[in-house]
């Protein structure tokens, strides 16, 4: 719940926050930042901002909770003007822990007695403090739905003479550590293609233009019920420069090729699941999805 500069006396607030509240009548809050220059800095907060451009007080609410949370409600409704904010009133019964943290540290619900013991953002407090004083029911929610951002990862193919490109893993590597692997990375502010190309360069030292890569298979992979599910994909480079070099020893201890028909244990379980998709012809594979409970 941050305030940019307010309006004039009697004017429409510019700023918006949401006030979602659960079945058993919790409170979802959000630890922001400790150490950033920001308002609220380290403490338990209400989602929301500034209106940007000319949007309404609703549409501003609407966007700030999907970039924050990656929540989509729909009925939210004008609860009440707090310390110049506009606060809307919500239900929502979902897991926070499997919201995606865009901003900030944390999700949570808390009952208002809980509240009282956590460091709070005075605007927030007052809110609940309100609320508790004249409780008001949220609107049911006709469609909510919860978006869950995905990570994308980006996996060189490179085959010659029916051999493989794999790394074997640091031992201190937080993923997969001595396993064997495709070169990758993730996606940052660029295009897929655009990152395979980085990584090969900066991981082993191999030129690739982008006109000689496809797209030969896709895994959507989730680890658990709580984790962040990752799109997973991979590249054939039909054309390369130079040879393999170790150039990031912290993460990768060697570069080999092997057979296809006697890849290395062990293994990345996604990586030897993609091999054979490429294999087979088959242009996507999911690994996971099976163990997440039925939606309710």
């Amino acid at each position: 719940m941050t305030a940019q500069p307010s309006a004039m006396p009697g004017a429409e607030p510019r700023n918006s926050a949401a006030l979602l509240v659960n079945r058993r009548g919790q409170y979802l809050l959000h630890l922001r930042d400790a150490h950033k220059p920001i308002c609220d800095a380290g403490l338990w907060s209400l989602p929301g901002g500034a209106c940007e451009g000319d949007e309404t007080l609703e549409e501003a609410v609407a966007r700030e909770l999907l970039e924050e949370t990656g929540l989509i409600l729909e009925g939210l409704t004008r609860y009440a003007v707090v310390d110049g904010i506009q606060v809307f009133l919500g239900g929502w019964d979902g897991d926070p822990s499997r919201l995606p943290v865009t901003e900030g540290i944390m999700f949570a619900f808390f009952d208002a007695a809980t509240t009282a013991h956590l460091t709070m953002a005075p605007g927030a407090a007052q809110v609940i403090a309100r609320h508790q004083a004249s409780p008001v029911a949220p609107t049911p929610q006709p469609a909510v739905r919860e978006t869950v951002l995905n990570a994308v990862g980006v996996h060189l193919y490179l085959e010659r003479d029916g051999d493989i490109l794999l790394g074997l893993r640091h031992p201190d590597s937080s993923f997969a550590p001595l396993k064997h692997h495709f070169l990758a990375g993730h996606c940052e502010r660029e295009s897929a293609v655009a990152c395979l190309v980085r990584e090969a360069r900066e991981e082993a030292g191999l030129e690739i233009a982008a006109r000689d890569v496809e797209l030969v298979h896709v895994v959507h992979v989730v680890d658990s019920p709580t984790a962040r599910p990752r799109l997973q994909l991979v590249f054939r480079a039909r054309r390369w420069d130079g040879e393999p070099r170790l150039l990031e020893p912290d993460k990768c201890l060697s570069w080999g090729w092997w057979p296809l028909d006697g890849l290395p244990e062990p293994m990345v379980g996604y990586a030897r699941t993609a091999v054979a998709g490429i294999r087979a012809g088959r242009p996507y594979s999911e690994l996971g999805w099976e163990r997440q409970p039925a939606p309710a």
